[in-house]
């Protein structure tokens, strides 16, 4: 039985993540978790956002779900995501985004795939103060870490029956940087001459997604677009409470519920556990579990669909607990 690093997170993580414990218990998903902290909940344990037996956690199980953690804004310690995601070489974050039927949308039908790249780009940290009236970051692009997610994107298309690969970019603005990410992408899109590639400015881009998003498929960013567009798209399913997702590098994979901790519900038992539930069905997924990862969605789409036990967010009055139970009445 795998063990797996479970980080509950800050907020309302402890809340989803206990959903997700006892709908994985209902449904024997053959998991074995670790409990541990991170963000403020490591502060108040170790007095560390990120604690050592965390990080050791991590390598030994090579498997992580976790909750939303806080990340202070101008000032505190370095964001934990980012800090996970490089210390683990998880260059690779996914997001698939599908409507769910039963979540309120203006959109149907909404099915893409975004991979973006995790390791580099503005991200990398980069940046200093130039005296008191100016601060500078620098965008780091490399022809590794650019080729390794093109990689990924198309052969993630081809095995999945996908018909196209859309590069996200600013090329015309950053020539070197985004010239080179793109000069990446054309190299891997030659490789897969039956899949369609395109390149997309990136503020067309949102456009576009707006206005026409089924005529998108997978889409493929450098580190910022790509973290922006996520959410992007998010909104087109439903917003970031029924949306996935994952870090996965080649000897390691986090998968992560990409919502805030939303403080001001934290403690009520009324917050939304579908996206970190699903989240926790693409690690089903990742180590083969797929039967199981299948019954719990199909359980979950039930319960959307007939709109009875909701969360607050999702239109209805229900709480956290009794959404997990009518998940697990499904199984």
């Amino acid at each position: 039985m795998p063990k797996v690093t479970l980080i509950p997170g800050d907020g309302i993580g402890p809340e989803i993540s206990q959903a997700v414990q006892q709908i994985f218990s209902a449904a024997q998903a053959p998991i074995e978790w670790e409990i541990c902290f991170a963000g403020q909940a490591g502060i108040s344990q170790s007095g560390d956002p990120l604690p050592e037996a965390t990080v050791r956690s991590i390598q030994q199980n090579r498997l992580a779900l976790k909750g939303p953690l806080t990340t202070q804004i101008g000032k505190g310690y370095r964001s934990i995501n980012v800090t996970l995601r490089q210390s683990f070489d998880l260059y690779c974050n996914l997001r698939p985004v599908k409507s769910l039927k039963g979540i309120k949308s203006r959109y149907q039908d909404i099915d893409l795939v975004i991979f973006r790249e995790n390791t580099e780009d503005l991200y990398a940290g980069v940046e200093h103060k130039v005296g008191d009236e100016a601060a500078e970051s620098i965008k780091i692009i490399t022809k590794k870490a650019s080729l390794r997610i093109a990689k990924a994107a198309f052969r993630y298309a081809a095995s999945q029956g996908r018909k196209k690969v859309t590069a996200v970019h600013k090329a015309n603005i950053m020539k070197c940087s985004d010239g080179l990410f793109l000069d990446c992408a054309r190299e891997i899109a030659a490789q897969y001459p039956h899949l369609t590639y395109e390149e997309v400015i990136v503020d067309n881009m949102c456009m576009q997604l707006v206005m026409y998003p089924e005529k998108y498929d997978v889409l493929l960013a450098p580190n910022l677009y790509g973290d922006i567009i996520s959410d992007l798209c998010a909104g087109l399913a439903g917003g970031l409470g029924v949306v996935p997702g994952a870090n996965v590098g080649e000897n390691c994979a986090i998968f992560e519920a990409v919502h805030g901790t939303a403080p001001d519900i934290a403690g009520k038992n009324i917050a939304n556990p579908v996206a970190m539930l699903l989240s926790g069905l693409m690690l089903l997924e990742h180590i083969g579990e797929n039967a199981i990862a299948s019954r719990i969605r199909s359980a979950t789409e039930a319960v959307l669909m007939e709109g009875q036990v909701l969360t607050p967010d999702l239109g209805g009055k229900s709480t956290t607990t009794e959404m997990a139970n009518a998940i697990i009445s499904k199984l």
